[in-house]
Protein backbone atom coordinates (compact mmCIF):
# COMPACT_ATOMS: atom_id res chain seq x y z
CA UNK A 1 0.00 0.00 0.00
CA UNK A 2 1.50 3.33 -1.02
CA UNK A 3 1.54 5.93 1.86
CA UNK A 4 5.02 7.65 1.35
CA UNK A 5 5.58 9.19 -1.83
CA UNK A 6 8.62 11.50 -3.25
CA UNK A 7 8.88 13.49 -5.87
CA UNK A 8 12.21 14.07 -7.48
CA UNK A 9 12.59 17.67 -8.91
CA UNK A 10 10.87 20.58 -7.76
CA UNK A 11 10.09 22.82 -11.13
CA UNK A 12 7.07 23.44 -12.12
CA UNK A 13 5.36 19.21 -12.98
CA UNK A 14 7.51 18.85 -9.83
CA UNK A 15 5.70 20.87 -7.53
CA UNK A 16 2.66 19.99 -9.53
CA UNK A 17 2.76 16.36 -8.50
CA UNK A 18 3.34 17.23 -5.26
CA UNK A 19 0.09 18.85 -4.92
CA UNK A 20 -1.96 16.26 -6.15
CA UNK A 21 -0.76 13.92 -3.63
CA UNK A 22 -0.44 16.23 -0.86
CA UNK A 23 -4.13 16.89 -1.60
CA UNK A 24 -5.24 13.48 -1.88
CA UNK A 25 -3.72 13.07 2.01
CA UNK A 26 -0.21 11.34 1.15
CA UNK A 27 2.84 11.87 3.01
CA UNK A 28 5.04 13.56 0.25
CA UNK A 29 9.06 14.43 0.14
CA UNK A 30 9.68 17.09 -2.31
CA UNK A 31 13.32 16.51 -3.32
CA UNK A 32 16.14 19.05 -4.94
CA UNK A 33 19.88 19.65 -5.05
CA UNK A 34 18.75 23.52 -5.17
CA UNK A 35 17.59 24.68 -2.25
CA UNK A 36 16.26 27.94 -3.69
CA UNK A 37 14.10 26.06 -5.98
CA UNK A 38 12.84 23.89 -3.23
CA UNK A 39 11.98 27.47 -1.42
CA UNK A 40 10.31 28.92 -4.58
CA UNK A 41 8.03 25.21 -5.23
CA UNK A 42 6.43 25.24 -1.66
CA UNK A 43 5.73 28.69 -2.39
CA UNK A 44 4.18 28.13 -5.50
CA UNK A 45 2.35 25.12 -3.83
CA UNK A 46 0.82 28.15 -1.25
CA UNK A 47 -0.16 29.79 -3.87
CA UNK A 48 -2.50 27.71 -5.94
CA UNK A 49 -4.07 25.73 -3.18
CA UNK A 50 -4.76 29.75 -2.19
CA UNK A 51 -6.69 29.73 -5.67
CA UNK A 52 -8.29 26.58 -5.52
CA UNK A 53 -9.79 28.06 -1.71
CA UNK A 54 -10.77 31.34 -3.48
CA UNK A 55 -12.48 29.35 -5.88
CA UNK A 56 -14.16 27.42 -3.31
CA UNK A 57 -12.55 23.89 -5.18
CA UNK A 58 -11.25 22.90 -1.39
CA UNK A 59 -12.20 24.13 2.01
CA UNK A 60 -8.94 26.23 3.68
CA UNK A 61 -8.36 23.53 5.98
CA UNK A 62 -8.02 21.20 3.35
CA UNK A 63 -5.34 23.02 1.87
CA UNK A 64 -3.90 23.61 5.58
CA UNK A 65 -3.90 19.66 6.08
CA UNK A 66 -2.04 19.07 2.58
CA UNK A 67 0.52 21.75 2.85
CA UNK A 68 1.60 20.20 6.35
CA UNK A 69 2.02 16.67 3.97
CA UNK A 70 4.91 18.00 2.13
CA UNK A 71 8.39 18.02 3.33
CA UNK A 72 11.55 18.97 1.51
CA UNK A 73 15.23 17.50 0.76
CA UNK A 74 17.94 18.44 -0.86
CA UNK A 75 19.33 14.43 -0.94
CA UNK A 76 18.39 11.62 -3.25
CA UNK A 77 19.34 9.06 -0.70
CA UNK A 78 17.70 11.11 2.40
CA UNK A 79 13.96 11.97 0.48
CA UNK A 80 13.66 8.18 -1.13
CA UNK A 81 14.62 6.16 2.03
CA UNK A 82 11.10 5.59 3.26
CA UNK A 83 9.32 5.83 -0.05
CA UNK A 84 6.61 3.34 -0.88
CA UNK A 85 7.10 5.23 -4.31
CA UNK A 86 8.94 7.67 -6.06
CA UNK A 87 8.34 9.73 -8.72
CA UNK A 88 10.70 11.52 -11.10
CA UNK A 89 9.99 14.99 -12.67
CA UNK A 90 13.72 16.16 -13.68
CA UNK A 91 14.18 18.28 -16.87
CA UNK A 92 13.58 15.77 -19.89
CA UNK A 93 16.90 14.94 -19.84
CA UNK A 94 18.17 11.27 -20.86
CA UNK A 95 21.89 11.69 -19.45
CA UNK A 96 20.44 12.95 -16.36
CA UNK A 97 17.26 11.05 -15.87
CA UNK A 98 19.52 7.45 -15.76
CA UNK A 99 21.72 9.27 -13.06
CA UNK A 100 18.73 9.71 -11.23
CA UNK A 101 17.27 6.23 -11.46
CA UNK A 102 20.37 4.69 -10.27
CA UNK A 103 20.57 6.94 -7.56
CA UNK A 104 16.58 5.99 -6.57
CA UNK A 105 17.27 2.68 -7.15
CA UNK A 106 20.34 2.37 -5.00
CA UNK A 107 18.46 4.39 -2.19
CA UNK A 108 14.80 3.51 -2.08
CA UNK A 109 13.80 0.08 -0.32
CA UNK A 110 13.00 -2.92 -1.56
CA UNK A 111 9.31 -2.82 -3.43
CA UNK A 112 10.30 0.58 -3.99
CA UNK A 113 7.90 1.95 -7.09
CA UNK A 114 10.21 3.64 -9.57
CA UNK A 115 8.17 5.89 -11.74
CA UNK A 116 8.87 8.81 -13.80
CA UNK A 117 7.06 11.64 -15.17
CA UNK A 118 8.97 11.45 -18.85
CA UNK A 119 6.88 12.86 -21.93
CA UNK A 120 8.82 11.13 -24.06
CA UNK A 121 12.21 8.94 -22.86
CA UNK A 122 12.31 5.21 -23.44
CA UNK A 123 10.60 3.85 -19.85
CA UNK A 124 12.32 0.45 -20.75
CA UNK A 125 15.81 2.53 -21.07
CA UNK A 126 15.45 4.02 -17.49
CA UNK A 127 14.55 0.98 -16.01
CA UNK A 128 17.43 -0.77 -17.25
CA UNK A 129 19.83 1.53 -15.21
CA UNK A 130 18.37 -0.16 -11.95
CA UNK A 131 17.94 -3.80 -10.38
CA UNK A 132 14.19 -3.47 -10.04
CA UNK A 133 13.06 -2.84 -13.81
CA UNK A 134 9.75 -4.81 -12.74
CA UNK A 135 8.86 -2.08 -10.49
CA UNK A 136 9.74 0.79 -12.69
CA UNK A 137 7.08 2.93 -14.76
CA UNK A 138 6.01 5.89 -16.74
CA UNK A 139 3.33 8.36 -14.55
CA UNK A 140 3.15 11.19 -17.36
CA UNK A 141 1.11 14.01 -15.90
CA UNK A 142 0.11 16.90 -18.11
CA UNK A 143 0.52 20.68 -17.02
CA UNK A 144 -0.83 22.42 -14.77
CA UNK A 145 -1.30 18.40 -12.99
CA UNK A 146 -3.70 20.13 -10.33
CA UNK A 147 -6.02 21.41 -13.52
CA UNK A 148 -5.54 18.51 -15.72
CA UNK A 149 -7.06 15.25 -15.55
CA UNK A 150 -5.16 12.77 -17.58
CA UNK A 151 -2.51 10.98 -16.42
CA UNK A 152 -0.48 8.38 -19.18
CA UNK A 153 0.74 5.77 -17.97
CA UNK A 154 3.76 3.96 -19.72
CA UNK A 155 4.64 0.20 -19.05
CA UNK A 156 8.11 -0.64 -19.60
CA UNK A 157 9.23 -3.87 -21.20
CA UNK A 158 9.76 -5.35 -18.04
CA UNK A 159 6.97 -3.83 -16.22
CA UNK A 160 4.67 -6.34 -13.84
CA UNK A 161 0.88 -6.15 -14.11
CA UNK A 162 0.93 -5.93 -10.02
CA UNK A 163 2.57 -2.54 -10.49
CA UNK A 164 0.61 -1.28 -13.53
CA UNK A 165 -2.70 -2.07 -11.75
CA UNK A 166 -1.04 -0.01 -8.44
CA UNK A 167 -0.40 3.24 -10.63
CA UNK A 168 -3.50 2.64 -12.38
CA UNK A 169 -5.88 2.76 -8.92
CA UNK A 170 -3.13 5.67 -7.36
CA UNK A 171 -4.00 7.22 -10.72
CA UNK A 172 -7.71 7.54 -10.20
CA UNK A 173 -6.98 8.08 -5.69
CA UNK A 174 -5.19 11.62 -7.21
CA UNK A 175 -8.78 12.66 -9.37
CA UNK A 176 -6.94 11.52 -12.16
CA UNK A 177 -8.40 9.90 -15.88
CA UNK A 178 -5.28 6.99 -16.10
CA UNK A 179 -4.64 5.77 -19.70
CA UNK A 180 -2.31 2.53 -20.32
CA UNK A 181 0.03 3.18 -23.60
CA UNK A 182 3.00 0.67 -24.15
CA UNK A 183 6.63 1.84 -24.67
CA UNK A 184 7.40 3.44 -28.00
CA UNK A 185 8.77 7.08 -28.82
CA UNK A 186 6.82 9.55 -27.74
CA UNK A 187 4.04 7.46 -26.12
CA UNK A 188 0.50 8.45 -27.57
CA UNK A 189 -0.01 11.96 -26.08
CA UNK A 190 3.34 13.01 -28.09
CA UNK A 191 3.65 11.16 -30.67
CA UNK A 192 0.31 12.61 -31.66
CA UNK A 193 0.82 16.27 -30.41
CA UNK A 194 4.27 17.04 -31.63
CA UNK A 195 4.01 16.72 -35.43
CA UNK A 196 1.25 18.82 -35.08
CA UNK A 197 2.97 21.54 -33.52
CA UNK A 198 5.88 21.12 -35.63
CA UNK A 199 3.94 21.20 -38.53
CA UNK A 200 2.30 24.87 -37.32
CA UNK A 201 5.84 25.79 -36.83
CA UNK A 202 6.61 25.07 -40.58
CA UNK A 203 3.74 26.94 -41.76
CA UNK A 204 5.08 29.88 -39.79
CA UNK A 205 8.45 29.63 -40.93
CA UNK A 206 7.38 28.65 -44.29
CA UNK A 207 5.00 31.80 -44.39
CA UNK A 208 1.70 30.14 -44.67
CA UNK A 209 -0.08 32.42 -42.12
CA UNK A 210 1.21 34.15 -39.01
CA UNK A 211 1.27 33.33 -35.25
CA UNK A 212 -2.27 34.06 -34.80
CA UNK A 213 -4.00 32.94 -37.57
CA UNK A 214 -2.88 29.58 -37.28
CA UNK A 215 -3.55 29.30 -33.80
CA UNK A 216 -7.11 30.86 -34.45
CA UNK A 217 -7.64 28.36 -37.26
CA UNK A 218 -7.17 25.13 -34.72
CA UNK A 219 -8.83 26.46 -31.63
CA UNK A 220 -12.18 27.59 -33.80
CA UNK A 221 -12.18 25.48 -37.12
CA UNK A 222 -10.74 22.40 -34.71
CA UNK A 223 -12.52 22.86 -31.63
CA UNK A 224 -8.86 22.81 -29.76
CA UNK A 225 -8.64 24.91 -26.11
CA UNK A 226 -5.77 26.26 -26.96
CA UNK A 227 -3.53 26.92 -30.50
CA UNK A 228 -0.46 24.86 -31.37
CA UNK A 229 1.98 27.43 -30.86
CA UNK A 230 0.53 28.62 -27.71
CA UNK A 231 0.79 25.59 -26.21
CA UNK A 232 4.16 25.21 -27.31
CA UNK A 233 4.90 28.37 -25.58
CA UNK A 234 3.23 26.68 -23.05
CA UNK A 235 5.40 23.77 -23.13
CA UNK A 236 8.76 24.78 -23.67
CA UNK A 237 10.04 25.41 -26.76
CA UNK A 238 12.89 23.37 -25.61
CA UNK A 239 11.12 20.86 -24.30
CA UNK A 240 9.58 20.64 -27.77
CA UNK A 241 12.43 20.59 -29.39
CA UNK A 242 13.79 17.66 -27.35
CA UNK A 243 10.65 15.19 -27.99
CA UNK A 244 10.79 15.64 -31.30
CA UNK A 245 14.58 14.72 -31.24
CA UNK A 246 13.55 11.39 -29.45
CA UNK A 247 10.56 10.79 -31.85
CA UNK A 248 13.44 11.14 -34.82
CA UNK A 249 15.87 9.22 -33.02
CA UNK A 250 13.56 6.19 -32.13
CA UNK A 251 12.09 6.28 -35.33
CA UNK A 252 14.51 6.97 -37.70
CA UNK A 253 11.83 8.84 -39.47
CA UNK A 254 12.35 12.29 -41.43
CA UNK A 255 8.72 13.42 -40.81
CA UNK A 256 9.49 14.31 -37.10
CA UNK A 257 12.96 15.93 -37.95
CA UNK A 258 12.35 19.40 -35.98
CA UNK A 259 11.91 22.83 -37.66
CA UNK A 260 14.51 25.23 -38.27
CA UNK A 261 12.89 28.05 -36.69
CA UNK A 262 11.98 26.15 -33.48
CA UNK A 263 16.00 24.79 -33.35
CA UNK A 264 17.03 29.08 -33.77
CA UNK A 265 14.59 29.91 -31.36
CA UNK A 266 15.93 27.10 -28.56
CA UNK A 267 19.57 28.52 -29.68
CA UNK A 268 18.02 32.09 -28.90
CA UNK A 269 16.73 31.47 -25.74
CA UNK A 270 13.25 32.52 -26.96
CA UNK A 271 11.91 29.67 -24.99
CA UNK A 272 8.19 30.67 -24.64
CA UNK A 273 6.53 31.16 -21.29
CA UNK A 274 9.15 30.26 -18.73
CA UNK A 275 11.61 32.86 -21.02
CA UNK A 276 8.94 35.55 -21.06
CA UNK A 277 8.79 35.13 -25.60
CA UNK A 278 8.40 32.59 -27.58
CA UNK A 279 5.84 32.73 -30.73
CA UNK A 280 4.49 35.47 -28.16
CA UNK A 281 5.62 37.83 -25.75
CA UNK A 282 4.15 36.83 -22.44
CA UNK A 283 3.37 39.71 -20.08
CA UNK A 284 4.73 38.83 -16.46
CA UNK A 285 1.55 38.76 -13.84
CA UNK A 286 -0.36 38.37 -16.90
CA UNK A 287 -2.63 35.11 -17.38
CA UNK A 288 -3.24 36.01 -20.97
CA UNK A 289 -0.59 35.95 -23.49
CA UNK A 290 0.01 38.87 -25.16
CA UNK A 291 0.80 39.15 -29.11
CA UNK A 292 3.62 41.64 -29.33
CA UNK A 293 3.28 41.92 -33.10
CA UNK A 294 3.72 39.26 -36.14
CA UNK A 295 6.46 36.98 -35.72
CA UNK A 296 9.76 37.82 -37.34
Amino acid sequence: MIKNVSVIGAGTMGNGIAHVFAQAGFSVTLIDVNAAQLEKAIATIGKNFDRQVAKGTIAEEVKTKALANITTASDVAAGVKNADLVVEAATENVDLKLKIFKSMDEAAPAGCILATNTSSISITKIASVTKRPELVIGMHFMNPVPVMKLVEIINGYATTKEVTNTIVELSKQLGKIPCVVNDYPGFIANRILMPMINEAIYSLYEGVAGVEEIDTVMKLGMAHPMGPLQLADFIGLDVCLSILKVLQDGFGNPKYAPCPLLVNMVMAGKLGLKSGEGFYVHTAGSKELVVSGSFK
